[in-house]
Formats: structure tokens, C-alpha cells, sequence
């Protein structure tokens, strides 16, 4: 049986000398592994379209035990990305993250949609890179099934207070008068707390369409890369080498 989608290629690997074993998020199955035959040549048909970090129209042959591309047709391949080393660990820590969290197999167009919509922003610097991060990350943890209670303060139900407390394993909000101490817990302040509503329950495409900046930004990135920690429970080795970059620059 063959297969008709679209996929961004997230991984790949060199299978005997011009083979490759490909790890694609596609959207009719979701993130699947697939062989492509010969593609390392050079005048090979395919090449273009299975490179990392490549969108492409796919024609896939579904066999008994394995996914086989007989066709790919670049669709986006994010320049942007490939011209600054910062931008490019970044786009693939969003990658390492899908497929450590995303199930094999398993239609997830909305963190389909998501991760392109973040390659798109990041690759034509559209938006501060710490900004690009922390949206990615509390959007994507989110539609994992962790989406956190943010719409008031737990116990008293206030809206907002100066600083409210976002309790990283529980998900939920305390108000300064209610906050106690003995929680893992980030500070948040009333702009930090309203970047997290926003790009929580924003429409898909107007998910970057705000601006933040100085204090609360750091404190919205702190927030956002924490509880994706604390609930992926993966270290990604990715993020690692992005941290080294920033450092570096």
C-alpha cells in the first residue's frame, strides 16, 4: 500500500553506504521511521527532499514490517535554520523533543502544526530565539497532555496577584497570599503569567503574536523549559549543546 502526506524529516541516519534510515513527522501517521534506498547519491531524485529539517510531499510504501520513500518533493527547507549554528540547535532540540514525547505511529497534527509554525518564526528570526523557546515549550507540553491550570490562583481562585507561584509538578497557580513555600515552584510575574495564558490558549497561528521582553521573558523561560523537564523527564542532548551556544555567543 502506498501513502500520500506531508512530513518533515526530524532524523537521520546513514544505513550501509548510500541508504538512509529517516525519522519523519508525517501528517496522515504521525512520526514514523521509513528507509530511503539510494538517496546519498549523488544525482539521486530524492535527495533534496529527505535532509534533516526538510518539509516534503512524500510518497511512502507501506510493507509488512517497515516503511519504504519512493518519492520526496521539497516542500520547505528552511534555510534560516542551516545559516546560524544557535538557530539550528534550536530546531533540533523542538525535534529531539518530538520524538521523545510524541507516540510512534499516532496522528498529532496539532504538534505537527506547532513545530512548523516554530521553524518557520525561528528560521526567519521573526521573534527573539529565548521567546521562540519558551513558546514552543509550553505549547508543545501542553498538547502532550500536560496542560497546566492557569487561570487562577488554586485555593483563594483570584485572578492574578503581582507575583503568582507556578508549582511545576502539580501544574497549578498560588497567589502570593495563599503561596506557603515547600512546592517546586517558579515565580511569575503579571506579564510573565499572561505570555504563559497566551500561548497556552491562543488560535494555533497567532501563538507569536505578542512581544516580551527583559525580566518577564526570563522568567516565562525558565518557566516554560522546567516543567517540560519535569514532565518529559528527558534530557535532551540537543538542548545541551544549544545551552553551549548561547554561552558562546
Amino acid at each position: 500500500m502506498r501513502i500520500f502526506t506531508n512530513g518533515l524529516i526530524l532524523k537521520e541516519q546513514t544505513i550501509f553506504e548510500n541508504d538512509k534510515l529517516l525519522t519523519v513527522f508525517t501528517a496522515s501517521s504521525g512520526i514514523i521511521r521509513c528507509f530511503a534506498k539510494g538517496v546519498k547519491r549523488v544525482k539521486n531524485k530524492n535527495a533534496s527532499g529527505l535532509q534533516t529539517l526538510c518539509y516534503s510531499r512524500l510518497t511512502i510504501y507501506e510493507g509488512r514490517d517497515k516503511y519504504i520513500i519512493d518519492e520526496a518533493e521539497p516542500i520547505e527547507i528552511f534555510y534560516g535554520l542551516r545559516s546560524d549554528l544557535g538557530r539550528l540547535a534550536l530546531a533540533q532540540y523542538f525535534c529531539e523533543l518530538s520524538m521523545h514525547t510524541v507516540p510512534e505511529n499516532s496522528p498529532s497534527e496539532d504538534i505537527l502544526s506547532l513545530l512548523l509554525n516554530s521553524l518557520y518564526v525561528l528560521a526567519n528570526d521573526k521573534k527573539p530565539q529565548t521567546m521562540v523557546k519558551a513558546v514552543f515549550e509550553m505549547r508543545f507540553i501542553s498538547l502532550s497532555g500536560y496542560m497546566p491550570d492557569i487561570v487562577c490562583c488554586d485555593r483563594c481562585k483570584c485572578y492574578e496577584s503581582d507575583t503568582m507561584h507556578f508549582l511545576l509538578q502539580e501544574g497549578k497557580l498560588l497567589c502570593d497570599n495563599c503561596y506557603d513555600g515547600g512546592y517546586d515552584s517558579l515565580p511569575l510575574s503579571r506579564s510573565a503569567l499572561s505570555a504563559v495564558r497566551y500561548c497556552i490558549l491562543s488560535e494555533p497561528k497567532r501563538i507569536y503574536s505578542f512581544s516580551l521582553t527583559g525580566e518577564a521573558l526570563h522568567q516565562f523561560a525558565d518557566c516554560a523549559e522546567s516543567y517540560v523537564q519535569r514532565h518529559t523527564e528527558h534530557s535532551c542532548k540537543s538542548l545541551d549543546f544549544y545551552r553551549k551556544m548561547q554561552g558562546m555567543g
